[in-house]
């Protein structure tokens, strides 16, 4: 209906969709991609701040 190529969602969502908790929106994010990998795997967590800065974290599941 829409014609979005499926591989290129993102079915966990954002830091958007899933809620902004105050404080808490980097932890979060690397929390849930940590619970989202399985052994092996990589994970990008990142996150945009005010001013113009951002930040991003690399993760492999151990």
């Amino acid at each position: 209906m829409l014609e979005i190529d499926p591989p290129k969602v993102n079915i966990n969502g954002g830091a958007i969709s899933l809620g902004h908790p105050v404080g808490m929106c980097g932890a979060r994010i690397v929390v849930h991609v940590a619970h989202a990998l399985k052994q092996g795997e990589y994970g990008l967590a990142s996150i945009c701040s005010g001013g113009g800065g951002a930040s991003a974290m690399l993760i492999q599941k151990l």
